[in-house]
């Protein structure tokens, strides 16, 4: 399965949290386009298999107009084998999704909306510097369920006086609307973010393992009261919803990524654009692709392989150990693995696949450095 992803570099003002690449001036966004438009003609011989799903990311995709987004399909369908019926995916934010953007979007090739609501209070959306109130992230969810069956909502957990109660409130109101994915993430510190310039001026409270911890669990146990899956650790779907284009990354699938500071990768190279809009455009303006690539080591894919199988609920395939990088790192691998299967944080499945318990999952990331090749 190989899939395209497409980074649309632009917001209507920047999260305090975000450490993404984009811009709050949409003074490039032609020249934008018509580059992105470019470097999926120019790599389309990279692709060999055909595209199963497309991903608009960012940034704010939601900002494209209809016809912005027509002519991007219209040069990816004239360049690329696709399924007939490809998972297409757009991000957007609430306050982009007025009932008219949302019939227009459902008369698109989109079939997947993936919205940003972060949070269903407004003193949360005020801290994070979210450009939606929390009524427009209610008033989307109402209309888009209406047009979209296939939709999921970000969450962040671990926010700076956010109680349990309020937390277990704001799944609640997710669970509600009906939406049939969630994805949830702890708020992190990034440098150079705003947020992490005002902790360390000590303007708002540090971030706490401990509710962010508190908040998993709930986040865990509710949606599967809720009949969701957790199929990776921040993922959470209920049948035949999992995502496509990111269940090909944790699967290690081929996918390009197309615009400024996109990724792609063939299984044994990775290679990242550039993250400078002006650079980008003014690079393929003159056929020069504006990208870096390395060449993954054996030792590399062995290491991506664990952080990525531990996080989701089909573990590390030890007979893919095997086979892929032979019997002495799989025997370092289970040797290494004891330890952690002694506390309860992992454990071999009954398909000889070794995953996280529930006790691990809180910790995959952790635990997966422990069993790196260094």
């Amino acid at each position: 399965m190989a899939g395209i992803y497409l980074h649309i570099p632009f917001c209507k003002q920047a999260c305090y949290y975000c450490d993404f690449h984009f811009s709050t001036s949409l003074k490039h966004k032609k020249g934008f386009l018509e580059a992105l438009k470019k470097e999926l003609v120019m790599r389309k011989n990279e692709v060999f298999e055909t595209i199963q799903t497309i991903y608009f990311g960012g940034g704010t995709p939601s900002l494209l107009t209809n016809n912005e987004l027509a002519s991007i399909f219209k040069v990816i369908y004239s360049n690329y084998n696709i399924v007939e019926n490809p998972e297409i995916t757009l991000e957007a934010n609430p306050d982009d999704l007025s009932e008219e953007k949302i019939i227009e979007l459902s008369k698109s090739p989109i079939n997947r909306l993936s919205i940003g609501i972060q949070s269903f209070f407004e003193e949360d959306l005020k801290f994070m510097n979210r450009a939606h109130s929390a009524e427009e992230s209610k008033k989307c969810l109402s209309i888009a369920t209406k047009y979209f069956d296939n939709i999921t909502i970000d969450l962040i957990y671990g926010v700076p006086n956010m109680s349990n109660t309020k937390w277990q409130s704001n799944l609640q109101q997710a669970f509600n609307f009906g939406v049939p994915h969630i994805s949830s993430y702890a708020l992190t510190v990034e440098e150079k973010t705003a947020l992490h310039n005002f902790i360390k001026k000590g303007k708002v409270p540090n971030i706490s393992e401990e509710v962010a911890l508190a908040h998993f669990n709930i986040l865990v146990e509710e949606t599967e009261k809720q009949g969701f899956v957790q199929y990776e650790i921040s993922n959470f779907g209920k049948p035949d919803y999992f995502s496509k284009h990111n269940t090909s990354y944790w699967l290690g699938e081929n996918y390009i990524g197309v615009g400024p500071s996109a990724h792609s990768f063939n299984g044994k190279q990775r290679s990242w654009n550039i993250s400078n809009n002006v650079k980008y455009i003014k690079a393929l303006a003159v056929n020069e692709l504006p990208s870096e690539a390395e060449n993954l080591s054996k030792k590399d894919r062995f290491n991506e392989l664990v952080m990525t199988g531990l996080r989701t609920i089909w573990g590390i395939s030890l007979e893919k150990v095997k086979t892929d990088f032979g019997e002495l790192y799989l025997q370092n691998l289970l040797k290494n693995s004891e330890q952690l299967i002694s506390k309860g944080l992992l454990e071999i499945s009954t398909n000889n696949k070794l995953i996280t318990t529930k006790k691990g999952k809180f910790l995959a990331d952790g635990i997966a450095s422990d069993l790196f090749r260094v």
